[in-house]
């Protein structure tokens, strides 16, 4: 299966991301990808990420924002 990110403004609307991802192989290449990326991704409109192996949702949503 292919690690994927689901990208969504806060109330979960699904929302094309700044800066395209490809497909990842594992979850670690999926958040380390996201750990490189995702102030561009914030900054580009996507408050949240969703993190799905397949078809199966692993977890999320989980925000962008650094929490205060």
């Amino acid at each position: 299966m292919a690690w994927t990110w689901r990208f969504e403004t806060a109330d979960g609307t699904a929302v094309e991301p700044a800066v395209q991802p490809e497909e990842f192989t594992t979850q670690g290449d999926a958040e380390s990808w996201l750990g490189l990326y995702w102030k561009e991704l914030l900054e580009g409109g996507a408050e949240q990420v969703v993190l799905s192996d397949g078809d199966t949702k692993i977890y999320g949503p989980m925000s962008l924002r650094a929490e205060a």
